[in-house]
């Protein structure tokens, strides 16, 4: 997976997640050079739901039915 700026460049690169014991594991590349592991912890996680409102739910499933935001 793939995270781009809003100019479309490339900024991290995600390439694997996997279980820790503090949460999920995330490894990856950002910028192209610099490799990162984070762990995205339970109570970050319950935290991110908050910028789910109705209009960006929406935006998610139409990104994955037809592809565009």
């Amino acid at each position: 997976m793939k995270f781009f700026t809003p100019d479309k460049t490339e900024l991290i690169v995600i390439d694997a997640v996997a279980p820790h014991p503090e949460g999920l594991e995330i490894r990856g590349t950002i910028m192209g050079a610099m490799p990162m592991t984070a762990v995205l912890r339970p109570a970050e996680l319950r935290r991110g739901f908050r910028f789910l409102r109705p209009r960006t739910i929406i935006a998610l499933i139409r990104m994955l039915v037809l592809g565009r935001a």
